[in-house]
């Protein structure tokens, strides 16, 4: 879409009051090009998905049949690699909001994903690059140090790749957007749907389509797509440099934190302001781009690190000679910000407990249960049954951001339909629908396996049930729509709520919750497996002997006390510019 009238014009406002403030002419108003520059951002994180994502789910495979590991050493392996790319995000984000920006960063990042991809192609296509290939039954020759070390060299280059790519895509899209216009403002609650629509079509294609090829064709074939596409990738990027914005970074936004704790504690002792607006320290803003917060009750006392005393100096331009005495009101606001938004955050971690069973016990449930449909019989791979989280997803988007909005607008009068913060709590409770389905459809499988007739054993030794494994798909559709609801709405919540100067921070908020919900899972497992051990132990290696169900049940009773935890926390929430 073209630039509107409207965005124009404010945009000519703004320059018109940053020189009437005492701003610096030299520096442009800011030109958004909106949807224009959309084909190049979204084509780029799509292409890259479809180069990455398919390749990272289907790595166990590659490491036990290609460089002959034993499972519990890739499995070992590929942990520490996701726990490293899950955290990467956050040096990411700090390098960019402090030093690179949003547009240095994602392109560093975007060629070192395509590094990471040439060379483990390489790694399958060269064969001197892996061990030779063995048959059933013979001794498989181990990988040489030469061998893991380039292998390790390309997950080095992919985690690089993921810790610029995860936090700052998604708040560079939205920078092209207007902030300071009703088009602007639509533009970015629509963006973050179609963005997210656009992943999750991309994660569909690579779980099936990519895992295929590299499973039943050809490893090198199976890699070399991806690496072509991560290629295509980083075309899309580059071809719209000359027409995005780029938000230019502002030093460490962790300096100003700081600054203002420090304050706050040396001037402790001193008592609160009676007037604010006219006794602490607001010098003019001058910013285009940062949002001026108004002064908030929440957290008085950080405020004091605004009061002037006799002892501090204040220079000609209005700012103060020591920022490590005298902070400025915005500084104060701005750390509560993110005070206000940490309680909320801590929410995902919990919720994320139920989010990632789609990517364990339910596959373990598939592998006990009929996974045959059609007349030949055809067996669904166990580990395909998260496409129907993502069709949940894909099908619902859509819907709620062309018919449904429209419809809550004309009924709540808000732009965007319902809050973020509600869209967040339906997708809690989601969760906990989606636990209980979970928990009645393990127990009917389960009986079945008992008391029916089964169909052979599982890898894992378990009685297959005659449970068509199909029964399942419901659950995960509520969790796919589950995470429509939340992810989404916690991504776009971060990018609003947080200071300008640290959205890349915030787009990395999303990805610490789900590196925490794994790691809370796996504490939970450990927990409830050590206190049921024995003969009535919940996750039994057979879920046959296990009551998998109540664990289920489990999930969605914490589920239960974080979505209390939730609402009381939303109703404290003070949104960003409240005063």
């Amino acid at each position: 879409m073209a630039t509107s009238a409207e965005e124009e014009k404010q945009q000519q406002q703004q320059e018109m009051e940053k020189l009437e403030g005492g701003g610096a002419a030299s520096e442009p108003a800011v030109r958004y090009r909106g949807w224009k520059a959309m084909p190049y951002i979204i084509g780029n994180e799509t292409f890259e998905k479809l180069g990455t994502l398919g390749t990272s789910s289907n790595l166990l495979v590659y490491l036990t049949t290609v460089f002959h590991m034993e499972s519990i050493d890739a499995a070992t392996l590929l942990n520490g690699l996701n726990g490293t790319t899950s955290f990467a995000p956050i040096i990411g984000a700090f390098l960019s909001d402090a030093y690179l920006g949003r547009y240095a960063t994602l392109a560093f990042a975007s060629i070192a994903s395509l590094m990471g991809m040439f060379i483990l192609t390489l790694t399958a296509g060269i064969s001197g690059l892996h061990p030779p290939d063995c048959n059933i039954g013979e001794t498989c020759r181990k990988a040489t140090s030469w061998q893991l070390g380039v292998l390790f060299a390309s997950f080095a280059f992919l985690v690089v790749g993921a810790g610029g790519i995860r936090p700052c895509s998604m708040p560079f899209g939205a920078d092209q957007f207007d902030p300071n216009t009703e088009s602007g403002k639509r533009g970015i609650n629509s963006f973050f749907n179609w963005y997210y629509f656009t992943f999750t079509t991309a994660m569909m294609i690579s779980a099936t389509v990519i895992i295929y090829i590299q499973s039943s064709v050809s490893w090198s074939l199976g890699l070399g797509i991806p690496t072509i596409l991560m290629l295509v990738a980083c075309v899309f990027y580059f071809m719209g440099s000359k027409i995005y914005v780029k938000v230019r970074p502002e030093g460490s936004p962790f300096t100003s934190i700081f600054q203002v704790l420090v304050t706050a504690y040396k001037k402790s002792n001193l008592k609160q302001p009676k007037d604010p607006k006219q006794d602490l320290f607001d010098p003019p803003h001058l910013s285009s781009l940062v949002t001026k917060l108004p002064h908030t009750d929440q957290f008085k006392f950080l405020d004091k690190a605004a009061i002037i005393t006799p002892k501090d100096e204040i220079k000609q331009n209005g700012l103060a000679a020591n920022p490590w005495n005298l902070c400025s009101l915005q500084q104060v606001e701005e750390v509560k910000c993110l005070l206000r938004i940490i309680p909320v955050w801590s929410t995902g971690i919990i919720y994320y407990v139920a989010v990632v069973q789609q990517s364990t016990y339910v596959v373990l449930s598939a592998l006990q249960s009929d996974r045959r449909i059609g007349k030949d019989n055809f067996e669904i791979p166990a580990a395909s049954f998260t496409v129907f989280s993502m069709l949940g997803q894909a099908i619902w988007i859509p819907i709620y951001d062309r018919i449904l909005v429209r419809w809550l607008r004309k009924i709540t009068g808000k732009e965007d339909g319902i809050s973020l913060l509600q869209r967040m709590g339906i997708g809690i409770f989601l969760s906990i629908i989606a636990m209980v389905v979970s928990a009645s459809i393990e127990e009917k499988r389960r009986s079945i396996a008992l008391h029916s007739p089964t169909l052979g054993a599982s890898p894992g030794g378990g009685a297959i049930s005659s449970m068509s494994s199909l029964w399942m798909i419901p659950q995960l559709l509520i969790l796919g729509v589950s995470e429509a609801f939340n992810l989404i709405s916690q991504i776009e919540f971060y990018y609003k709520e947080f200071p300008e100067h640290m959205r890349s921070v915030a787009g990395s908020l999303a990805f610490l919750n789900l590196a925490g919900g794994n790691y809370l899972s796996g504490f939970l497992v450990t927990i409830v497996h050590t206190t049921t051990g024995g003969h009535k132990n919940w996750l039994a290696q057979d879920l046959n002997k296990g009551r998998l169900d109540l664990f289920y049940v489990l999930i969605a009773a914490i589920g239960v006390l974080n979505f209390i935890y939730f609402i009381i926390c939303a109703k404290w929430y003070r949104y960003k510019g409240a005063s």
